[in-house]
């Protein structure tokens, strides 16, 4: 073993979580405006083993082509241990940040190279898995909220409420003052998600949310996929749809028939140690918590890929790294 190398957990070949195995690689080297970060914790997101299996879930006409061998993962916590040349941080210091997103970040990792623009000083009162957890899922909701024009209001209806996005999206929406959240998810995350602000709770597998819903103004939708267009009579006319990830709105219908605003499907969250701030500050005055529910050593990712990939999760899922 030489200072020069770090354990890694890379892929060589898409496929499934196995293809994830840990190895001494060599260590990344800061460049400008750059720092190396000693990494603590690791964040798990749906990106991670989207990339681990070549992307199957997004059209060709759009799939990235990683290069191999690929060190999956974007959220990072740690502590910075060099810089490069004028970079404006500080050996010592506590950091996180969402990698080089859209991009490649290489979480899954001891070392880290992360621009000092990507970077969010961690709050003394975070500790690093709530660092790691927080920045892509934390984000994405924060930026795709604040994107949409008008800001939330009236009635919002998050689905997949109790992921990793949703649990963070209904907490932004209550601090952002829309009139009534209601959550989707499965039963048994009803007191976690009315714990969290929820106004309304629908437990999408005791019938068509549908049934239970009408008029709403915002449908945040962090689930998608091939039954997505099944959500829509929740909103009103000129109501609003906020796709997170791909799903089958029937557009033609969705716009036509019903008279709904689709959002932009193209939108992509964006690395950004300003908003990261923003998000800590409110979770450090309580409007906003961080729900960490799975933690693995780095030696088990292909185990944390195994389990989120049978989905139903509630919060977030991290990697321990160091301490």
């Amino acid at each position: 073993m030489t200072v020069d190398t770090m354990w890694a957990v890379r892929l060589h070949a898409f496929g499934a979580p196995e293809v994830l195995v840990r190895e001494r690689v060599p260590r990344p080297v800061p460049g400008p405006g750059e720092v190396l970060v000693r990494v603590h914790a690791a964040g798990l997101n749906p990106p991670d083993w989207y990339a681990r299996s070549g992307f199957p879930n997004i059209p060709a006409a759009i799939r990235p082509t990683p290069a191999l061998p690929l060190v999956p993962g974007s959220d990072v916590s740690g502590t910075v241990v060099a810089t490069g040349p004028g970079s404006a941080r500080q050996v010592g210091e506590r950091v996180h940040a969402l990698v080089n997103f859209p991009g490649r970040g290489a979480g899954y990792a001891e070392y880290a190279t992360v621009p000092d623009a990507h970077l969010a000083l961690l709050p003394d009162a975070l500790d690093h898995l709530t660092g790691a957890a927080l920045p892509m899922a934390g984000l994405t909701a924060y930026q795709y909220l604040r994107h949409l024009d008008p800001a939330p209001g009236g009635t919002a209806v998050v689905n997949g409420a109790a992921g990793g996005v949703g649990h963070l999206a209904v907490q932004l929406l209550r601090a952002g003052g829309a009139g009534e959240v209601v959550a989707v998810a499965s039963g048994r995350h009803e007191r976690f998600l009315r714990e969290l602000g929820a106004d309304r709770f629908v437990d999408y597998t005791a019938g068509p949310v549908a049934d239970a819903v009408r008029g709403a103004d915002l449908l945040f939708d962090t689930v998608g996929g091939p039954d997505a267009h099944r959500l829509l009579p929740v909103l009103r006319r000129g109501g609003r749809v906020a796709p997170v990830f791909f799903g089958d709105y029937r557009t033609e219908h969705a716009t036509g028939d019903l008279g709904l605003v689709l959002g932009d499907r193209s939108w992509q969250v964006r690395s950004s140690g300003a908003d990261l701030a923003a998000l800590d500050a409110l979770v450090v005055s309580g409007a906003v918590r961080v729900a960490v529910t799975g933690v693995f050593p780095l030696v088990e990712a292909a185990a944390a890929h195994r389990r989120a990939e049978q989905g139903h999760l509630r919060g977030k899922s991290v990697l321990h790294v160091a301490d």
